[in-house]
Formats: structure tokens, sequence, C-alpha cells
């Protein structure tokens, strides 16, 4: 029996699932404030409820599917993206970087994951002037929807987050487009893509700005509900013509915290234009469906049943880092800041 477990680093919480092949055994959920006062509660967990073979741990923008042990103190830096001004005092990411550098220190066998960006089977041109096409946690959520759903059929899979809104785009079960949360559509505490314009006068920005703009901001329930529900429109009627999709496949913390927002923005489509399914959970599981997607790819990567979702998305041929597309005059002073 193969023993795995998988971490979501959601902004409301970590989840961590452990399986043993489909079933959920063993599930956890940390709040950020636990986390900020002992980063190594996951580490404790872990190996209180181990052994395990393999470990998708929290990987942030991501990594090309890199071994904790031989993660280097930039690459932890790569997966939070904080700029160096801004490190240890970051909001919005909690103690992110602190328990990815438990992790990596455990002796576990952890593995970081890749994001959307460094997938091989997303043409060059969706990555220019990109860096998040769709965090890891994104990439766990559309693995977790292959798992779920045996489709070779072009899908969008919408994870409706506590802070952000994603979609990932899949075409014979690889992904292939994505927006995530600061290059799509509003979500429930972010703005989504932002106007140039805006972020030139409210600069210098931090990274605690990008969790701000979304309903929770609007000035008004209602203003801030219609903004949600014409920007998920929008996204998803353009992804639709771009790629022509068939089924929409979603989940994620907001469909379980307000459902009738989720409902009334998954129902303003016709029911001739897709078909929609919710993903559901595995056998047992109650923790976030980015956690269970983290804890498919390890059973994937482990040799376990869930190895063809693994080989089909292509994650061993990830390559670079989620700021190789920069093509603006300053990008060479970012890359330098995390030593790329």
């Amino acid at each position: 029996m193969i023993r795995v477990a998988g971490c979501d680093p959601g902004t409301s919480s970590l989840d961590i699932v452990a399986l043993d092949e489909r079933h959920a055994v063993a599930q956890v959920r940390f709040e950020p404030a636990e986390l900020r006062t002992d980063p190594a509660l996951p580490v404790r967990w872990l190996r209180e409820n181990g052994p395990f073979e393999v470990i998708a741990g929290p990987s942030g923008y991501g990594l090309p599917l890199v071994r904790a042990a031989d993660c280097t103190d930039a690459q932890l830096e790569l997966m939070s993206l904080v700029r160096p001004d801004e490190r240890g005092r970051a909001r919005g990411v909690g103690g992110f970087t602190a328990v990815c550098r438990a992790l990596r220190d455990s002796g576990l066998p952890v593995v970081f994951l890749p994001g959307v960006i460094h997938l091989p089977t997303v043409p060059a041109h969706r990555k220019l002037n990109k860096v998040d096409l769709g965090t890891a946690d994104k990439l766990c959520v559309a693995a977790f929807a292959l798992a779920q759903h045996d489709s070779d059929a072009p899908a969008a899979v919408i994870e409706f987050g506590s802070a952000f809104t994603a979609v990932v785009v899949l075409k014979d079960r690889q992904i292939v487009d994505g927006a995530g949360g600061t290059t799509g559509m509003l979500g429930a505490r972010s703005g989504g893509a932002w106007d140039g314009e805006a972020a030139y006068l409210l600069s210098p920005l931090a990274k605690a700005d990008l969790f701000r703009g979304g309903i929770a901001d609007a000035p008004d329930r209602e203003t801030g509900r219609a903004a949600f529900r014409e920007a998920f429109a929008k996204t998803l009627l353009g992804m639709l013509n771009v790629h022509g999709i068939e089924h929409i496949y979603y989940g994620g913390s907001l469909l379980r915290a307000d459902p009738d927002l989720v409902q009334q923005a998954l129902g303003a489509f016709p029911s001739s234009a897709f078909q929609l399914h919710d993903t559901g959970d595995l056998p047992g599981a109650w923790v976030k469906h980015a956690a269970q997607g983290a804890a498919v790819i390890a059973n994937g990567l482990a040799g376990g049943a869930f190895a063809k979702v693994v080989n089909s998305l292509k994650l061993r041929e990830a390559c670079g880092t989620a700021l190789d597309w920069l093509t603006h005059p300053r990008a060479s002073d970012v890359r330098g800041w995390f030593g790329v």
C-alpha cells in the first residue's frame, strides 16, 4: 500500500491530507497564526502520521519538481516571490517560507511542485510577461479534476479560493493555459488582474496589496458580488472562445463559504455552453481540493493509482522559473533578487 501526503498552502489555512492509495487516512488544518508561531507544526504532524513514500509540499509559485533535500535558499524565495525589502515581514503569505524551510530541512521525502508557467505544455506566447498563470496549488486542483473525472475533452478547472479565483485549461489531459489570481478574475479578497494605471498610482505596492480589492473591499455587498459574477463571466467566456471548452470542473474554499455566490456565477451560463461538474472529494477527505490534488500528484510520483495523471501533465518535464518570461528592461534586476 502506497502512503503519500499532499499539502495546500492556502491564504486561509495550510491543509494536509495523507492517502493510502485513493483513501484519506489522516488530515489536518493549520491556521496561519499557528504557523507563524511554530512553522515546524506540519513537520511534526507528517512524522506522526507517516512514513510516507512521497510528500507534495507547499510550493507557492512553484519550482520544476525539486526534491526538498536539493532545494536552495534562492529556490525557497522563488516559491514566495517576496522582494528583498519585504522579506520576513510581508503580509499575505503568513509563515509560508518558514514552513517550506522546515520541510526542506526535515529529512522527509518532500518534493516541491511546479506552477502552470513551468509546464512545457503551455505555449510560449501565453507565458509572455506573465508570472502567475496558476500557482502550484492551482495545478494541484487541475490534477485533482483529472483524477476525479476521467475525460480527454477540453475543460476549464475553476478554483474559487478564499482570496483568489483562478482558471486552468485542460486539453488532452494536459494544461495548456491559465489565469492566476492577479492575472485573472476578481476574487473574494483579491481584485484580480491589475489596471496598470492603478498600480502606477498606488505604487510602491506591497505583497499584501495583491490580497486586496476583491469582494471584501467593495463599497457594498451587492456591488462586490456583481463585480465578481461579471468578472467570472468575462474570463470564462474568453477561455471558451479560445479553447472550445466542453466541461467545467469547479471547487475551492469559496464554494463552501458562499455557495450561493458561486452558483449564481455558474448559473449565468446556458446549460448548452458546457457541462458543469463539482470536483467532489476523495473517499474520507474534507480538506481543501488543492491538498487532495497535491496528494494525488504525490501518489502518481510514487507510481501509485494516479501515475497516469502525473504522466499526462508532464510534471517531470517542468523547467525554468516563474520569472523567465518577463521582458521589461528591469526584469534582469528582478531576477537578480532571486539569484536567477
